[in-house]
């Protein structure tokens, strides 16, 4: 519950961010991650290899068309986006600076991105971090020039940063045999070079007036489908979900060290951990019935994805897991939905205060 009650503390981060902005009538927010926040700016590389463009994904998105979205309908984002009144930032790669939308938030998000830069290299077209990071620096230039430096500056400094990231550096790069960091680290020593590496980050993302941060953690990779299949016995891989509470626990540290560092740094965990984990082990209790395997069925196909020659399960809705990786419409509307109750009764004054967040066993 404590890892919940601060997952809703972004949303109280976003109330304020509403409250504080002159420019746009909602939250500000820049989204920086992979393809769990991904909008579409992958379909603007013609040679990427994670994309979501094409059916079945968007199947259940209100267009009832593929976005880029790595679902077969809304990121959590989308249904977050909704119940504060505001569209989903759009996809940067999508956007002119000439467009309004620069002043109201911006989807920075790639599939395949990770903390390092060599994750996801071999999806050959994708934004990483460091990536993502430079575009938002070039998108605060081009805000200058419209409103001026110190509105800008009060933008930057009100608005929101969500990041969710990490995930692709475990399934796609230290876990992989082929990737170098598998070899050449122990999983204590890439640890060290994930914090490293997200601390210069982050750093960066301050210096460029970034305040309000919110990290989402990793879930429970090691019970999504396509890590399932690799036990042998369809069970959850223990050894990954302790690879990813170390992860976790370590970020924690990290950002309330730059907290204490960096005057006006508000940086939190969002532990989605437990979150994702109640839906695997209780698909039942909020109206799924299977949480093991995927409604496309391609659990232990090459890349995971849901093609145009996949075989969908009858009913969508009845599957916590769209694809191999990615968690389906339904089950993110759950978790947006436990993340608004979660809001209403923290900013209504019924709820405790958060104590800080950290891992849950498992």
């Amino acid at each position: 519950m404590a890892a919940l009650l601060a997952i809703h503390t972004i949303a109280f981060a976003y109330l304020v961010s509403v409250a504080s902005s002159a420019v746009a009538p909602g939250p500000v927010t820049y989204i920086f991650g992979d393809s769990m926040a991904d909008v579409g700016n992958n379909n603007f590389f013609p040679q990427s290899l994670a994309k979501a463009n094409y059916p079945w994904y968007g199947i259940d998105y209100s267009t009832k068309q593929p976005t880029g979205r790595f679902t077969n309908g809304r990121t959590i984002g989308d249904v977050m986006s909704a119940k504060f009144g505001v569209p989903p930032p759009p996809a940067y790669l999508s956007l002119s600076m000439n467009d309004d939308a620069i002043l109201k938030g911006i989807n920075f998000a790639s599939g395949g991105a990770g903390i390092l830069n060599e994750t996801g290299s071999y999806f050959v077209q994708y934004l990483s971090f460091d990536a993502q990071i430079s575009y938002f620096e070039k998108t605060k230039e081009v805000i200058k020039l419209r409103i001026g430096e110190a509105e800008a500056e009060k933008l930057c400094n009100d608005a929101l940063y969500l990041i969710g990231l990490g995930s692709n550096d475990y399934i796609n790069n230290f876990l992989q045999p082929f990737m170098a960091d598998g070899q050449a680290y122990t999983h204590d020593e890439f640890i060290v070079l994930l914090n490293s590496t997200l601390n210069s980050q982050l750093m960066r993302l301050y210096g460029l007036g970034a305040r309000k941060v919110v990290f989402n953690g990793i879930g429970p990779l090691g019970c999504i489908p396509s890590q399932r299949v690799k036990s042998g016995n369809g069970q959850c891989l223990h050894r990954v979900n302790q690879y990813v509470k170390e992860f976790n626990a370590q970020v924690t540290k990290l950002l309330m060290a730059l907290n204490a560092a960096l005057p006006g740094a508000q940086m939190i965990l969002a532990d989605s951990y437990p979150v994702v984990m109640e839906l695997i082990d209780h698909p039942e209790k909020y109206g799924f019935k299977i949480s093991t395997t995927s409604c496309c069925n391609v659990d232990s196909t090459v890349g995971g994805m849901c093609l145009p020659n996949s075989q969908l399960c009858a009913n969508r809705r009845d599957y916590v897991f769209w694809d191999a990786y990615h968690t389906s419409d339904a089950a993110n509307e759950i978790i947006a939905n436990k993340m608004f109750a979660d809001l209403s009764a923290l900013t209504s004054g019924s709820a405790a205060p958060a104590p800080a967040p950290g891992p849950t066993s498992f």
